[in-house]
């Protein structure tokens, strides 16, 4: 049976809520329910989302949501941020996912998630704004020890990285594509009402191979 289009998941996406009290040092972005809805759109098209999907900071819920709509039946969301999972909790009742989602707290360094050969998805720090770059390394290690695939976003710019780290670990980036993420005026150090970051997607096989 077919799942719903990738229009009809953004426009259903668009009911997940923003983050009440965002933090900074998190960087905690509502990721955009269009671009959400692509990657798991794309994850279900490949037959990614009949593994376990784990969402490594899943903040709001809005890619474990996605996944969840979009036709994944076994979902863990994981946020080291407590009021975060609350508010992925009141998301996913909000949109009315079928599929119960687990909601775990737990840092992405030191996870409590015991699983492998799952279909990671996560929407990571860019590191930008601190100077921390390469904060999604974290999240790449984590998708090897946890993934046969993974879907990260990352800063434009990041290909080379993070085709170099797959390579290193002996997996393999098998699609890219660029995105855009709308970011509205919600820190002190942001300059502009709005303005658009340059981001890209990449699917990642992973060596610790297949399992569903």
């Amino acid at each position: 049976m077919a799942g719903p289009s990738r229009r009809d998941l953004a426009r259903a996406l668009e009911a997940v809520a923003d983050f009440p009290d965002p933090s900074p040092d998190l960087e905690q972005y509502l990721t955009p329910a269009e671009l959400a809805a692509h990657v798991c759109h794309h994850a279900a098209l490949q037959g990614d989302l009949e593994r376990r999907v784990i969402d490594l900071g899943t903040g709001t819920g809005m890619l474990a949501i996605a996944a969840s709509l979009a036709g994944a039946r076994r979902v863990v969301g994981v946020d080291v941020d407590r009021e975060a999972l609350g508010t992925a909790r009141e998301n996913a009742e909000r949109v009315g996912s079928e599929t119960r989602i687990e909601w775990v707290r737990g840092d992405v360094r030191r996870h409590p998630v015991s699983a492998s050969g799952a279909t990671v998805v996560a929407n990571p720090p860019f590191g930008a704004q601190r100077g921390n770059r390469h904060a999604d390394r974290p999240f790449l290690e984590t998708a090897n020890e946890l993934g046969a695939v993974s879907y990260t976003i990352h800063n434009g710019g990041s290909q080379s990285f993070v085709e170099s780290f797959a390579s290193d670990a002996g997996g393999e980036v098998t699609h890219a594509f660029r995105a855009e993420l709308p970011i509205e005026h919600r820190f002190a150090f942001h300059d502009a009402e709005r303005e658009t970051l340059e981001a890209e997607v990449f699917r990642i096989e992973w060596a610790s191979g297949d399992s569903r």
